[in-house]
Order: C-alpha cells, then structure tokens, then sequence
C-alpha cells in the first residue's frame, strides 16, 4: 500500500475507531503489526518478549480510544511506543534478574527504521514534486531534460538522438531550465 494510501486509510479506521468501531482497531493493528514486528526484531531477538510489547502497545492505543485523534502520525507513535516498551522491560528484567547484561543479546541495525521511512517519504515527495514540474515542459524539452540528466547522455548523443543540431540542443535545455526554476518559485 503507498504511502499517502496506508496515512488516508488509517486516519479513516481511526476516525471509525474513536467512533467505537473495533471492526477498525483490528484492521489498524492488521496494517501495523507486522512493521512493529521487523522494526522490533532490529531491538530484540526475543520474539516472545516483543510479540507481548507489540500486544501492550496495541492495548494502550485500545485503551485510551478516545486520546487517538490528536496523533498525526499512528506509524511512528506506534514505533516509539514500541521501543519505550521493549526498553521498559529490559529495564524491569535488568532490575529483576540474576544475570549480568552482558548476557542479553542486543542487536542493532547499521539502518535506522525511522530514518529510512521519512527519508523514503521525503524522496516520494520530491519524486512527486519534480513531476509536476516536468509537466510544465514541453515534450522536447522533456526529453532532452530527461536525456541529459536522467540517461546523463552527453549533448552529442542527445543531438543524435532528438535529430537536432547542437546549439538547438543547448537551446531547448536552457528555455527548459528556465520553465522549471519558473515554476518551482
């Protein structure tokens, strides 16, 4: 599901949600349950451990059902509640056991989950941005735009290619450039 679809959704089994609908609790906790796992498992190897701090992240959203419409973001609410969980019981088990922590693996990513989810966001807006801004281009400036920067085929290839001298080549860049910086202010 894309991005803006998987944020529509959910602000509408929300919204049902808060309404008292548990029909869309299960279907957000369908949506969510298998990032906060992958996410989770980045944390722990305990699955048993994380499967029960994914459960009590749910049951807290569950519980305070009337709250929920002030979060913006459910993916990354659920995220950090989910880590504040696991780290609460690694404390709590930390305080309560005999062993020493050395003797709990802890796994950790060379990628952060979060960072990667808004850096894919943020590229998707850009990717979104320079489409519209494409649009403005006529389809000969779009191609050599596209040719040059994209293919990143030299100005030759590009004349060859589009069946145009050089300097009309050089041309068709420029007027195109100034659309875009038009456009883009």
């Amino acid at each position: 599901m894309a991005n803006n679809q998987l944020k529509a959704r959910t602000r509408e089994l929300i919204t049902e949600f808060c309404a008292g609908n548990d029909h869309a609790f299960a279907q957000l906790y369908d949506l969510y349950v298998q990032m906060l796992f992958n996410y989770g498992s980045k944390i722990t190897q305990d699955q048993e451990l994380l499967k029960d701090c994914i459960h009590d992240v749910f049951m807290k959203v569950y519980n305070k059902r009337g709250d929920k419409n002030t979060i913006n973001n459910l993916g990354s609410y659920l995220l950090i509640s989910l880590k504040n969980r696991l780290f609460d019981e690694f404390r709590r088990q930390t305080f309560t056991s005999e062993d020493a922590i050395e003797d709990y693996e802890f796994r950790c990513s060379t990628s952060d989950v979060e960072n990667d989810y808004l850096y894919a966001e943020k590229e998707q807006m850009q990717s979104a941005k320079v489409a519209h801004l494409m649009k403005n281009l006529t389809r000969r400036q779009r191609q050599a735009i596209t040719l040059y920067y994209l293919e990143q085929r030299k100005y030759e290839e590009i004349c060859q290619i589009m069946q145009m001298n050089y300097h009309s080549v050089r041309n068709l860049m420029h007027r195109g450039m100034l659309k875009l910086r038009e456009a883009a202010i």
